[in-house]
Order: structure tokens, then sequence, then C-alpha cells
């Protein structure tokens, strides 16, 4: 037995259908051509997998998973940090063409592969293998046991009663069914390490499969990052300690909603002043007399990355489908500082541009109108 997916009632199909409405806004967004939506994604996807990995204590930089994104190598990330967000990338890229698979399945075998991609760069996590023996979680600040997976010879079993949950012909809705993959996994914890990543890649897997917006746009990776806390909490207020199936798995689905609703709400929000910030710090990137090409990373310095000679060429291939040499590069930023946009920090490898005030300004009275995002009443009808 493994937890039952809840019954959906009223309450949460208001809030579901409330997120669906956030979903269809984003769309007119995503599916039509801006040049600004390709940043947008690069970063919130790069948010994402910083999220996941920031809670099992790998931390590296928006700029440094970005690098990870795009193939890049880290400026500023430890080696141990670097190959876990680099091992999560590679896991989501699969899960990217998963998405498009017509002869897609859920496995066993899929769970086992998408965790040896996360943690082949460390042994002692048994990559691909379930764990052989109990497992315990505890509080490294107290040394206090907070929960006991079931036993290792049990794990085999419990992972097809998921796969078969999974494979179900209901029609439970896609987010509930994310939900409860990555609550079923985590409380299974079927690997020696690495299950809060493989739970967090299962539930994006799902929503990736509904392809109705990718996961870049609807992952919750970045909200469980930034709300670590809350996250533990409901997980433990859920499982009480140990391998308990028997237990109502709704305040998790509802945390989960909630998750979705809030990063709903912050994603529309954010590629509405994107696109303002684009046109005004396009306008000011005329009026100062620098090449098109230097529109992206102009952007993305003004929303408060810090711009390398690496990135700018990345962000110039991206943007403009074009390829440019090094020299070129430190050219063009070159002339960003001349126009007074950026400003150099650092020397060597360790050189980069920041946002000088004439772009901040621009972010700072986009932004000025923003509210705290209300997800008091979601779950009233």
């Amino acid at each position: 037995m493994i937890f039952e997916i809840p019954d959906i009632q009223e309450a949460e199909e208001a809030a579901l259908q409330r997120i669906d409405a956030l979903r269809r806004q984003l769309r007119h967004y995503v599916f039509e051509p801006r040049r600004w939506v390709g940043s947008v994604r690069r970063v919130l996807a790069a948010r994402a997998i910083r999220g996941s990995n920031s809670i099992e204590g790998f931390n590296v930089s928006v700029e440094d998973a970005l690098a990870a994104v795009e193939g890049g190598d880290p400026a500023e990330a430890g080696d141990t940090d670097w190959q876990a967000v680099s091992g999560y990338q590679r896991a989501m890229t699969y899960v990217l063409q998963l998405a498009h698979d017509e002869h897609f399945k859920y496995s066993s075998g899929l769970i086992r592969s998408l965790h040896f991609m996360m943690t082949e760069y460390a042994l002692d996590a048994g990559p691909g293998l379930w764990r052989p023996g109990a497992i315990w979680i505890h509080n490294s600040a107290t040394g206090e046991t907070v929960y006991e997976g079931p036993e290792g010879d049990r794990v085999p079993g419990l992972i097809d009663q998921l796969v078969a949950q999974l494979r179900s012909d209901g029609d439970v809705p896609p987010m509930v069914q994310a939900a409860m993959v990555h609550l079923n996994l985590a409380m299974i914890h079927p690997f020696r390490d690495g299950n809060g990543r493989m739970a967090r890649c299962l539930q994006t897997l799902v929503l990736a499969r509904e392809q109705i917006l990718s996961p870049e746009w609807m992952s919750i990776e970045e909200y469980l990052g930034a709300n670590t806390q809350a996250y533990y909490d409901i997980l433990t207020a859920v499982g009480q300690g140990g391998w308990h199936p028997e237990n109502d798995a709704r305040p998790w689905v509802r945390f989960c909603l909630r998750a979705h609703f809030i990063q709903a709400v912050s994603v529309l929000r954010r590629v509405r002043e994107s696109e303002r910030i684009w046109q005004e710090v396009d306008v000011l990137r005329k009026a100062r007399g620098l090449p098109p090409r230097t529109m992206a990373s102009l952007f993305d310095a003004a929303t408060g990355l810090r711009i390398r000679n690496s990135s700018h060429r990345k962000a110039v291939e991206l943007a403009e489908g074009e390829a440019i040499s090094n020299q070129v590069a430190t050219n063009d930023l070159g002339a960003m500082v001349q126009a007074g946009l950026v400003s150099q920090r650092g020397a060597k490898r360790g050189s980069h541009y920041v946002a000088t005030e004439s772009l901040t300004e621009i972010v700072e009275k986009v932004r000025i109108d923003r509210e705290p995002i209300d997800a008091s009443t979601l779950f009233q009808v």
C-alpha cells in the first residue's frame, strides 16, 4: 500500500480552476514570438534547478545555474555543488525529451535511470540502485530521527505500486497526480541519497507530460527552494515520523496546489514586467548607439544577473542565432561600459559586469507597484 490519491473536493476543484486560468494567461505570452521570452525562460529554468538543489544543501548562484542550463562552465561554484547541479540538469534535459515521446511509459527502470543521471558523480549514493537496507533521516541540529522509511526489501514492490498509480487511467488532475508521485517517492525513500531531488524531478515530469506549458513555466521547484522549512513541515506532518501510507494526503496536495498558484502568479507578473523592462531597455540601447546583439545581456543585467564574456556570447547565440568570437564579446562589453549601462567588477577569471543605475532604475520603476501574493482564499468556494 502507498499513499492514496484523495478525492478531489469542491475546494480543490476551485483552486485548480484558478491555477488553470493563470496558465491560460501565460500561454498567451509563451506561444507568441517575443524576443524577451527566451531570456525569461532561461532564468526560470535556472532558478528551478537552483531551488531544488539548494534544498539538499547544494548551493550555486543563478548565473552558475544558467551555465548548467546552457552547457557552460561555472564561475564560482564548488566542485560538489557543480556536479550535483549538472547531474540534475542532465536528468531534467531527459525529462524535457520525454515530455514529447509518443512511446513513453512510466517504469521503475526510468526512475532508476533518472537517479543515475543525477548522482553518478557520487558512488556512495548508489546511483540507479535501490537502497539495500533501512534508512533514517536525522535533524542535523538536534540529532533527532525525524523520519524512518519502509524496510529496504519492500522498496521494489512499493515502487511498482507507485508506477501503477501513475499508469492508472483515472481522471486525476495532472497537478494532483504530480503531487502524489512526489509524496510517495519522498516517503518510500528508495535510494541512499538524492530522494528529494528525484521526487521533485518526477513531479516535474508528470507536469511536462501534460504539455500545456513546458516545465520552466509550471515547475514549483523555485517555490520549494524558497520555502524549504514549510516544505519539510508539511512532509513531516503527513508522514508523522515513519512510513504511514494510511495517512491523509490531502494537506500535502493542498500545499502543492498553493505552491502552483503562488508560482503561477509570480511568473505571470514577471513576464508582464519583463515585457515592459525589455521595451524600455531597448529604447535606451538605441539611444546609446549599441548594436541589437547586446540587448539580451543588457536585459539580463537589468534584472540582476552578472554578465560575463561567456554568458554574453551564449545570450547572443540564443537570441540572435549567431556565434560571436571572444574578442567581439569583449568589444561589446566594453561598449556597454562606455555607454554607461554596465560597470566592470573583478579581474581575469573573476571579471564580470553589473547594471548601472541607468538600467536598475528602469526595473525599479516597473516593479514599484508589486503587491504581496495572496493565496488565503485559494480554497474558498
